[in-house]
């Protein structure tokens, strides 16, 4: 067992499985204490990395693509207080992070974990049922379906529809961003034959937020639907396995970089090798 223990929280590496919990420290994000801790298992990992500093140091861990529904929704916007996959690490105990970085690298060498994306979720995701309220609305998800409801600093034109309740097979995607200068974040959700409008502000579908202390917490709500959703590797080979109708005067440049494309997706786990062969066959029957 190997483990560190600091103010901003604690890592244990058991051979198998990384534990991270959120500490107490005051600087610890409210959605990573909302998160509590996290079960990582050895094969989701792409990498660990140390980084020594003057005043403090930072442990981070590096998943594989695709193994964690909350890095995929939120597409790796998480501000470090809110990353569950940094820890920092105070100097006098720069040994001890340097200890369980070390035997998280050779547990992956001997075990021979590839840091190639993943086909599934490895982690899964926030527990349910959610209700999150911030900005100009309140999310919910029970597994089945998403209510959105609305305050009174919604958009009068947004709220007049009154309450949205998506059921979760309409959903196509969804995608939290936080808010940034000027500009106000969203939790937006991409349904069936409803157009997507470009400010969350006026979009049915989407809560705007505003940059206060729960934002954060919406990137939950994502979370637990995207891990419901189609894990993005099926759409990706669905896509690139799919025999498109032949028009008139194909590219032969396009054919050639799709069937680079292909080679890479095959290379990186993400297609299968029948699917490639099929995928491959249909690019070469327009050649």
């Amino acid at each position: 067992m190997a483990e560190i223990i600091q103010k901003d929280g604690t890592w244990a590496f058991d051979g198998a499985a990384l534990r991270l919990t959120p500490g107490r420290d005051k600087n610890v994000g409210v959605l990573r204490r909302a998160l509590g801790e996290l079960v990582v298992p050895l094969g989701a990992l792409a990498g660990i990395s140390f980084e020594q500093g003057r005043r403090q140091g930072l442990l981070r861990l590096r998943l594989r693509d695709g193994a964690d529904p909350l890095l995929h929704a939120t597409g790796g916007r998480l501000a470090e207080p809110h990353d569950p996959y940094r820890l920092t690490v105070e100097p006098d105990r720069y040994g001890v992070a340097e200890y369980l970085t070390d035997e998280v690298r050779d547990a992956l060498l001997l075990e021979g974990v590839p840091g190639t994306p993943v086909s599934g979720y490895l982690l899964p995701g926030p527990p349910l049922p959610l209700s999150v309220s911030a900005g100009d609305g309140t999310a919910s998800f029970d597994g089945k379906r998403v209510r959105l409801e609305w305050n009174w600093k919604t958009e009068d034109a947004k709220a007049a529809a009154g309450p949205r309740t998506l059921a979760l097979a309409d959903i196509l995607g969804v995608e939290w961003q936080p808010s940034a200068g000027l500009e106000n974040g969203h939790l937006r959700f991409r349904v069936t034959g409803a157009p997507v409008r470009e400010r969350a502000k006026y979009d049915p579908n989407a809560v705007e937020l505003w940059g206060f202390r729960r934002d954060p917490l919406m990137a939950l709500v994502a979370a637990a639907v995207q891990a419901r959703l189609p894990h993005p590797s099926a759409a990706a080979a669905a896509e690139a396995s799919r025999e498109p109708d032949a028009p008139a005067g194909d590219d032969h440049d396009a054919l050639l970089r799709r069937l680079r494309e292909l080679g890479e997706l095959h290379r990186a786990g993400v297609l299968t090798d029948e699917e490639f062969t099929r995928a491959k066959q249909a690019v070469l029957k327009r050649l």
